[in-house]
């Protein structure tokens, strides 16, 4: 069937996000630069903020933005809808002393970020972004554009590399990004240059290894989309997408938007999900309301929270990865993701909710579950539940080649992600 020109529109505009967005300081920013384009007011942690009786804000801390909006008749006991996703992607982060090299080659010193999967980041080109922190005390991002490569070694030289393929994490994935000297090369001058700061002025850096090619739509009938960082960009982008859209309504929940850092890494961090920034910003809306501690504990009562991260589609090479039932795949719909140790937050209360809000955006929902040989792993889901007290729902879409330098997802599914998410702002 067909893909929908507004369903390739959205994932026009999501390789454009994922292109502005090769770090997590970037994804951040360029949240906050599309919703302050709609009509969104910056904030800052510093600041004193305005009573939140109606308005569209957001604030941003480090690689994690949240923002929301308070319709005009909210009041101390107003429930918020609040959509959890993740702004880093699994791959390499930059070392100190990054500039290394030998037998002519320049080489980027990179440790390991979470979960990769290292072969997938083989003889591509890639660019090295993040953040840069000058003497000054500013902070500036920067972005190289295609630098780097991993090149492979050839089959001549490695006659079983087709049948086990394993790379010394050490001494095998330090990409190449020029030739000459080592010891008269920076790759910091590289960074700085992109910035339009020198690189005697860096004192410190966050900077990570993104592919540099841009998301494409292919397949028979422009199925597929394929782009670096969908877990879990394409969340972040669905939920800005909405937000925006959702922005002038009236009436309703407080809408919120949290895309939190450092996701792969177990959230444990003052931008991630187990960390204090959902609940700072909460506190202070809901204070911004009138609302004393009981009030706002039973506004959090009737709140819900979406936790949007990417899940398996089956895998037509590997069917038996998968549970031999429930078998999501691509193209047919976003998932409720369900997990009995509760890896994933999803309970029968929170099913019938979100089969509510895929009923109300006419979007057709598929369930995921692990087979029982093959452990799930997690999400903020069960984070933010635990730290706040919100009932929660784990969902998604599903893809292939997760943790991929460029994974794989249905085209419609994300354009349905962003709908549901629509319908459940409007609550």
């Amino acid at each position: 069937m067909p893909i929908a020109a507004s369903a390739l529109a959205h994932a026009d505009d999501l390789a454009d996000f994922v292109a502005a967005s090769p770090s997590s300081y970037h994804a951040a920013e360029e949240v906050a630069r599309r919703l302050e384009a709609t009509g969104f007011t910056r904030l800052r942690e510093e600041d004193a903020w305005p009573a939140q009786t109606g308005g569209r804000f957001l604030v941003v801390r480090d690689g994690a933005a949240i923002a929301w909006t308070v319709p005009s008749d909210a009041g101390a006991t107003t429930p918020t809808h609040i959509l959890g996703a993740h702004t880093d992607s699994p791959g390499f982060k930059l070392k100190p002393q990054p500039t290394t090299g030998t037998k002519g080659w320049l080489q980027a010193a990179v440790e390991v970020y979470g979960g990769p999967l290292l072969n997938s980041w083989l003889d591509r080109e890639l660019r090295l972004a993040g953040r840069l922190a000058l003497a000054d005390g500013r902070v500036v991002l920067a972005d190289t554009g295609a630098l780097l490569r991993l090149p492979q070694l050839a089959i001549h030289l490695d006659r079983e590399a087709n049948t086990g393929l394993a790379l010394d994490k050490q001494f095998q994935t330090q990409p190449v990004w020029g030739l000459g000297d080592a010891a008269q090369a920076d790759i910091l001058a590289e960074l700085a240059g992109s910035a339009g700061v020198s690189a005697s002025d860096v004192r410190g850096y966050d900077v990570v290894v993104a592919d540099s090619a841009r998301g494409a739509v292919f397949g028979k009938d422009d199925a597929f989309f394929a782009s670096g960082r969908l877990d879990d960009l394409a969340s972040v982008h669905a939920g800005v997408v909405a937000l925006a859209a959702h922005a002038a309504s009236a009436s309703g929940p407080i809408a919120v938007l949290a895309a939190f850092d450092h996701e792969e890494l177990g959230s444990e961090s003052r931008s991630g999900a187990a960390g204090p920034f959902l609940e700072d910003v909460l506190e202070r809306v809901y204070a911004g309301l009138g609302a004393d501690p009981s009030q706002r504990r039973q506004a959090y009562a009737g709140s819900w929270c979406l936790s949007s991260d990417v899940g398996h589609s089956v895998h037509p090479n590997y069917v038996h990865k998968h549970d031999p039932v429930v078998q999501p795949v691509l193209g047919s719909g976003p998932i409720l993701k369900i997990n009995a140790n509760q890896r994933y937050a999803t309970d029968a209360v929170g099913s019938a909710a979100w089969r509510g809000w895929c009923d109300a955006a006419g979007v057709v929902t598929q369930e995921f579950v692990s087979n029982n040989s093959v452990p799930c792993g997690s999400t903020i889901g069960p984070i933010t539940a635990t730290r706040l007290g919100i009932r929660t729902v784990d969902v998604g879409i599903p893809i292939l080649s997760m943790h991929s330098a460029r994974e794989l997802a249905g085209v419609s599914d994300l354009h349905d992600l962003s709908r549901v998410a629509g319908a459940f702002f409007a609550g």
